[in-house]
């Protein structure tokens, strides 16, 4: 990446500059075609797009790369779901070591346990979680953070098979990555996921209205 471009880091579809984790850096490979650089360490020109899948494929409908490169380039139809793809490697990597090095919690009722001391960075369910686990675990994570612990998201970005595959076991419905070095690599490769897949909305607005609760008692006291 040239000093120009790390100065420059300026979305092709919005004209905002941002910080490189909310942006995704483009470049164009020997074939022309337009390659996502992930890292941020592929050689050559690159350009940038907000690191979210509607402004990837915005970029890619609008010949915005071309401009952006300005020559011809090749862009492929499913770039955005490409994309995607790769993110979600990258994050079921880092999870796979996570387990490795025991930064991993497996089923509801650790999860729970790592929820409600404060140990977990954030939490896992696979697609195919009922709604009765989702809301047991839902509750300890609004009982840590009222009692004053972390506030610990919580992400359904994988299905059951995908977990498991990650993690080497079977039937992985619920998971907690451990605050340690390896789970906190798992917490940002989730989290770029997450943003790019729209973000967890619900998850933003409960942790608001507590922080806002917490607010009001301060100022009653």
């Amino acid at each position: 990446m040239s000093p120009d471009e790390m100065n420059d880091r300026t979305c092709i579809v919005t004209r905002k500059t941002a910080e490189p984790d909310d942006l995704i850096r483009f470049v164009v490979g020997p074939d022309g075609a337009v390659v996502p650089d992930l890292k941020r360490k592929l050689p050559g020109r690159g350009c940038w797009v907000t690191a979210d899948r509607l402004h990837v494929d915005k970029a890619a409908g609008k010949s915005l790369f071309a401009r952006a490169f300005r020559k011809d380039v090749t862009v492929v139809p499913d770039l955005g779901a490409m994309v995607d793809g790769l993110l979600a490697r990258t994050a079921l990597g880092a999870l796979g070591l996570a387990r490795k090095a025991g930064a991993v919690a497996l089923g509801a009722a650790k999860v729970d346990s790592a929820v409600r001391s404060g140990q977990a960075l954030l939490v896992l369910h696979a697609e195919e979680a009922s709604e009765d686990g989702l809301r047991k675990i839902t509750q300890a994570r609004k009982a840590t953070a009222y009692a004053g612990g972390p506030a610990i998201h919580a992400y359904k970005l994988f299905s059951e098979a995908d977990l498991s595959l990650a993690l080497g076991g079977t039937n992985v419905i619920h998971a907690a990555v451990l605050a340690q070095d390896a789970g906190r690599a798992v917490q940002k490769r989730m989290v770029a996921l997450d943003r790019y897949r729209g973000g967890s909305s619900e998850d933003r607005a409960m942790f608001a209205a507590i922080a806002d609760e917490d607010e009001a008692a301060e100022d009653l006291e």
